[in-house]
């Protein structure tokens, strides 16, 4: 920034924890950017663990191992924000954490190539028998049969979840000459020859591979039961590298027990181990036409790196400048760095008569408000004010700390 100016906390006190080793492209933005006090950490921490760390940390970075639950925000005494080295954020309380005044930021976008890569030759596999033949050549038997081994091409793939995972699925299926099928409950624009489906019984009864793209919420926790694999074609395959709650595994071990399903390929599970030291156990390792791979979805060196820069760039923004864009639990302001101004960020209760108090913190000094910024939404309001004079900013921050309905404040700059 030009003309760097006096920050009320010097970037070098503010600390930065980084568990579960993002990739080191985090530090480096970070050293970047004149944050130097850096705690980086290889694994997760247990919540006791984390709950004391956490107390004097102003920016914390996750990936999916670590819990951030309400009670360890808690303990956060000056918490700033989260970043989520990931694309979920379901292991944070983003409720909690918004009525503390601190948002959540992920990296949506960043993994997204990897993800379909690794669905995409998984389809490949599946139809092939590839889980079964390599099970067989390990153990000695030379399967060398070309019976219920197809090409790709010309056969249905029924994606469920059409965001930017689903898509890129949608794209590279399409270039390999597979009729693609989609269901979402948005409406979405159909890249190249896709076919929406109106409902998702219409997309499991044609498909010859079902993939599954949803975040984790009420209406996707166990959405393929039974049923729902009844409604699948008999020999066809199903994909999950979404969560670990989507799929009812007691059921899907059925469905392979009667051979309804020819195979799958599972890379997330309802119970994961916490670390790679921990037993992996589930009921489908009996199966060898079954693919399960340890929620690598996202795990290529070139997604991690963008992950890092990603989710680095969005938490020097927000303390730096203020801006939200990205955050997924907070209301979202996007503001440019200025020169020669003084900048106060307010995050407070939504309650009426708010803004008019903040306000008067500074007219009643006979301040000019150069620019204002309000969003809201049920819980919070963020209010970002520049005024043009430099003036006792210990005054202003301890008179808008009084202000009954704030939850957190600072000043920038």
């Amino acid at each position: 920034m030009k003309n760097q100016k006096t920050l009320s906390l010097a970037k070098d006190k503010i600390k930065i924890l980084l568990l579960e080793e993002p990739h080191k492209n985090a530090v480096t933005l970070f050293n970047g950017n004149q944050y130097t006090n850096i705690e980086y950490c290889k694994g997760s921490l247990n919540e006791n663990e984390l709950a004391e760390k956490i107390k004097d940390v102003h920016l914390l970075g996750i990936r999916s191992k670590t819990n951030v639950s309400k009670n360890i925000l808690l303990h956060a005494n000056k918490l700033i924000a989260i970043g989520c080295y990931s694309i979920g954020t379901n292991n944070v309380d983003l409720l909690a954490s918004k009525l503390q005044g601190i948002p959540v930021f992920n990296a949506p976008f960043s993994n997204t190539r990897s993800v379909a890569e690794l669905v995409i030759s998984e389809c490949i596999f599946l139809i092939r028998g590839i889980p079964e033949k390599n099970f067989a050549a390990h153990n000695g038997v030379w399967l060398k049969d070309a019976s219920n081994s197809f090409e790709v091409r010309g056969k249905n793939l029924g994606i469920i979840g059409y965001g930017h995972i689903g898509s890129q699925v949608s794209i590279l299926a399409e270039s390999l000459g597979m009729n693609v099928f989609y269901y979402d409950i948005e409406k979405k624009l159909n890249l190249g020859n896709a076919k929406s489906c109106s409902s998702l019984n219409e997309l499991l009864s044609q498909s010859d591979i079902v993939t599954l793209h949803v975040p984790e919420t009420d209406l996707t926790r166990n959405m393929i039961g039974a049923s729902e694999i009844r409604m699948m074609k008999k020999g066809s395959f199903l994909i999950n590298a979404s969560r670990g709650s989507v799929v009812v595994i007691d059921d899907l071990v059925k469905a392979l027990e009667e051979k309804h399903l020819a195979g799958a390929a599972i890379d997330v599970f309802p119970e994961e181990p916490i670390s790679t030291k921990d037993e992996f156990r589930s009921a489908l390792q009996k199966f060898n036409n079954v693919i399960l791979t340890p929620h690598i979805g996202g795990s290529t060196s070139e997604a991690q790196a963008n992950i890092a820069l990603e989710v680095s760039e969005k938490l020097v923004k927000y303390c730096d400048v203020g801006t939200t864009i990205g955050a997924t639990n907070f209301v979202e302001v996007s503001l440019a760095p200025n020169i020669d101004k003084q900048r106060y960020l307010h995050i407070h209760k939504n309650q009426p008569g708010v803004l008019n108090k903040i306000t008067n913190v500074f007219t009643s000094r006979n301040l000019n408000i150069a620019s204002q910024y309000l969003q809201t939404d049920a819980h919070v309001g963020y209010v970002i004010i520049d005024i043009d004079e430099k003036t006792n900013s210990g005054e202003i921050m301890k008179e808008l700390k009084a202000i009954p309905e704030t939850i957190k404040t600072r000043m920038l700059f």
